[in-house]
């Protein structure tokens, strides 16, 4: 890959992740994604075959070559899916306060009783325990228990029909994060070469930690918080996790909905103190599926997410199957360039900001951001070879702009899903007139700097040690480093 010349207008410091989908799947629509800001693609594992997203990873890495700035491949797996039976009639009527069955006899249902096919549910349940069907629309609460079936009493009723899904919010279900078939997902995502792992039905850090036993180094595991179980594990999840989603859509159905903004905030302050990125996803833009323009509550959703300091906002239906995927690209680009640009974001960002812990790499990387801003320094270029030293530049939310050089694409790729990063894949240098050199050329060619401006430059030595970060240096661009 040559190196990448970052663009003078892509200077949106919150990543941006699209799904694709139906609505785009081309080499053309997937470029013109590209350009219009986004950083990462996700492929949903729920939908579609193998052989289809392969098509989809062989076209993105196209995009990538042909624009030389790394792009990163976010594969989101299924998780378990808890779904109900079928009816005789293909749906039935629950009424509040009538009585109602969930049993593991496998036969059609009708209005007093349902085949749950999913003995793990009922060893979890307790008396008082709510049900969750059909997102959320349906409300049962739990009476009795018995060895197969839990007799119920509808809270909330409507219609029910088949295969509806199920959610016990209000319990820690015996159920593994990762399913077969997610197993099977996993490996075909590892060996097109993903860069980010993101795991559904997270309920504790031990979801997390055999994912990545599986997962290895071949790529980033990113937990899901879409569970109340995950919220309370939510510190034990951050630590194991390389990164995190707040996965809005499943967190609104088994958390009352006033709830939902703050746990946003509470994930996504947790994350920036731990130095670990963070997702914002679910129903961002959701009206833009069908209008090309978004309604003002969205765009205050996607400004709240940037302003609160998320790494990267998320479109989910409105990039894989809308009509105006581009648009809601452009939206979100323009959005997050603009507050990013208010004058409370930084004095919003260091409030989050975690104290350095007590070692030489976290002491020069929060030197850096303060130098930078007492001397106005107009970017911090980091030399990385594991990525652990652009993590660390990220978590200060420096306002000077983030220079990333790195030996390593895989680690270049999994860096476009932080806060600021634009990372570059280049040889490593092996002496420090070669660090300030390549530092002063990469910044020029970046556009972040011209003639006169200063850089502050961190790295470690001896070179190429991961972890290292020991050196840092205030640089001056002369104008003729480019000659």
């Amino acid at each position: 890959m040559t190196p990448d010349i970052v663009s003078p207008g892509r200077r949106r410091k919150t990543r941006i992740v699209a799904t694709l989908g139906p609505a785009s799947s081309s080499y053309e629509r997937i470029k013109e994604l590209f350009l219009a800001g986004v950083d990462v693609f996700r492929l949903n594992m729920s939908h579609g075959e193998h052989k289809d997203k392969e098509a989809l990873v062989h076209t993105i890495r196209a995009v990538e070559r042909e624009c030389g700035r790394p792009i990163a491949i976010l594969a989101d797996l299924q998780g378990p899916k808890l779904r109900i039976g079928l009816f005789e009639d293909g749906k039935v009527m629950l009424k509040e306060g009538q009585a109602f069955k969930l049993d593991l006899l496998d036969q059609p249902g009708n209005d007093e009783r349902v085949y749950l096919p999913h003995k793990e549910i009922f060893d979890a349940l307790q008396v008082g325990t709510n049900i969750l069907l059909d997102d959320g629309k349906i409300r049962l609460e739990v009476e009795q228990i018995e060895p197969n079936k839990a007799r119920c009493r509808v809270i909330v009723g409507g219609i029910l029909s088949d295969r509806k899904g199920v959610n016990v919010p209000n319990a820690v279900l015996p159920l593994a994060a990762l399913t077969p078939k997610d197993r099977k997902d996993l490996s075909f995502a590892l060996q097109c070469g993903c860069d980010w792992i993101a795991l559904s039905f997270v309920q504790r850090g031990a979801d997390v930690a055999e994912a990545k036993k599986l997962v290895g180094k071949k790529a980033a595991v990113m937990a899901k918080i879409e569970k109340p179980a995950a919220v309370v594990a939510l510190d034990e999840i951050i630590e194991l996790a390389d990164g995190v989603m707040v996965a809005r859509g499943d967190l609104g159905v088994e958390e009352p909905v006033e709830n939902v903004p703050g746990i946003q905030k509470q994930i996504v302050r947790a994350a920036r103190q731990a130095g670990k990125p963070v997702v914002v996803a679910t129903q961002m833009l959701e009206s833009m599926i069908k209008s090309p323009v978004p309604t003002r509550a969205e765009v205050s959703d996607v400004a709240t997410a940037v302003m609160d300091g998320a790494d990267a906002v998320m479109l989910s239906a409105e990039s894989a199957v809308g009509d105006y995927p581009i648009e809601a690209v452009q939206v979100m680009d323009r959005v997050a360039y603009r507050v990013e640009h208010e004058p409370g974001y930084h004095m919003a960002g260091s409030d989050d900001r975690a104290n350095p812990n007590s070692t030489t790499e976290d002491a020069i990387t929060a030197a850096a951001r303060q130098v930078a801003r007492t001397v106005g320094a107009k970017a911090i270029v980091t030399f990385t070879t594991s990525g652990a030293t652009a993590l660390r530049a990220a978590r200060e939310r420096p306002e000077a702009e983030i220079l990333t050089l790195t030996p390593r694409l895989a680690v270049a790729r999994r860096l476009a899903i932080v806060w600021g990063m634009r990372t570059v894949k280049t040889k490593d240098v092996t002496s420090f007139e070669e660090m300030v050199g390549k530092s002063k050329r990469m910044a020029l060619r970046a556009g972040l700097v011209k003639a006169g401006d200063r850089l502050v430059v961190t790295a470690g030595v001896p070179f190429g040690t991961p972890g290292a970060t020991n050196v840092l240096h205030i640089a001056w661009i002369s104008g003729n480093e480019l000659a």
